[in-house]
């Protein structure tokens, strides 16, 4: 979509991962046609971003789908409703209208109205959390990298993990099968991932198929030219070691901002948005939020939550968007798609 237009719409949705694109879906089930909004380049949000090849275990129907192919069968299943995404374009002002609508105003100069606003932002603006080590700049998009998009790349070389949650357990698991050793680098002996990833870890080790550095943190990187040849590394106690490595893949989570829509006058915990779990509805009326960025008693972070959530928040934008006409319950075994 060229950015820059006006449109109106009935509902404008702010993110483009998992469950904004899920959102699309059942905004259109129950007849309400959607804009999208991502300031990413393509949808999928950090499924697309930073981890495509990773395997997803939590899906109802999918004992193990790869994000990336999450992404695609997402928007498949929103297509017939036939959403308008203005992709590349990071929503930059949400003003209130007269008559109960909202103009929603993006980066590019695109303009949009609506009755409804669904914030499914994920975890907002963000980006890798950094380890402190003098001259790690210098190696950065060559040897070093925060995420991983084609494991492929790795194939046959000498990979050091640095961290000890479930995206370091993950990859570790995962780029055993294709690189020539793998390391894993914790500050503890203890990890804090899936009880069962780091069971399969630990055999892994046990098989002499990847070595576990522990208890042990990063302390320097040794290279010429952004090559990496070996990464030292210390213990508390400040005994020094070194891995050859080819490449270090460090895993300390995500630096996340919430960028322009703290800015909206949203109530806010933590910098979360504070929500009412029985309709998704925020503070300011027709403004919904679904998924990681949003917070309420027993929320849980799972993408299974948040496509919950958008069935929630869709069915509220309905009353909003029709109040003169009651919304009919069908179950999709009844009712089909309502493509008109």
């Amino acid at each position: 979509m060229a950015s820059g237009h006006s449109h109106q719409t009935d509902v404008v949705i702010v993110g483009a991962g998992p469950v904004g694109l899920f959102a699309v879906f059942e905004c259109g089930m129950v007849r309400l046609h959607c804009h999208v909004v991502d300031v990413l380049d393509d949808a999928g949000g950090q499924c697309t971003a930073l981890y495509p090849e990773k395997p997803i275990y939590d899906i109802p129907g999918f004992p193990r789908i790869e994000a990336a192919e999450l992404v695609v069968r997402l928007r498949a299943q929103a297509a017939p409703f036939r959403p308008v995404y203005h992709l590349g374009e990071q929503v930059q002002a949400l003003q209130p209208l007269s008559g109960g609508f909202w103009r929603v105003t993006t980066s590019k100069g695109t303009v949009l109205q609506a009755r409804a606003v669904i914030i499914a932002a994920g975890v907002g603006a963000f980006g890798p959390n950094r380890p402190p080590l003098v001259g790690i700049e210098s190696f950065e998009g060559k040897s070093v990298f925060y995420y991983v998009t084609h494991r492929e790349q790795f194939r046959g070389k000498r990979v050091a993990i640095a961290g000890g949650g479930d995206t370091a357990v993950d990859w570790a698991l995962s780029l055993a099968e294709v690189a020539d050793r793998v390391a894993v680098i914790h500050r503890r002996d203890r990890f804090r991932a899936a009880p069962e990833s780091e069971a399969r870890l630990r055999a892994l080790a046990t098989m002499g198929k990847v070595d576990l550095v522990v208890p042990y943190q990063l302390q320097d990187l040794e290279g010429v030219g952004g090559q990496l040849s070996s990464v030292v590394v210390a213990t508390l106690d400040g005994a020094q070691k070194r891995i050859a490595a080819d490449v270090l893949l460090p895993f300390f989570g995500l630096s996340m901002s919430l960028g322009p829509i703290a800015e909206w006058e949203l109530a806010l915990q933590h910098n979360q948005i504070a929500v009412d779990p029985s309709t998704l509805a925020t503070n300011r009326p027709g403004v919904f939020a679904i998924g990681d960025v949003v917070t309420y008693p027993g929320k849980l972070k799972l993408i299974l939550t948040g496509f919950a959530e958008a069935a929630i928040a869709a069915r509220s934008a309905y009353a909003l968007v029709h109040p003169e006409t009651p919304l009919h319950f069908e179950y999709s075994t009844t009712s089909g798609l309502p493509i008109s």
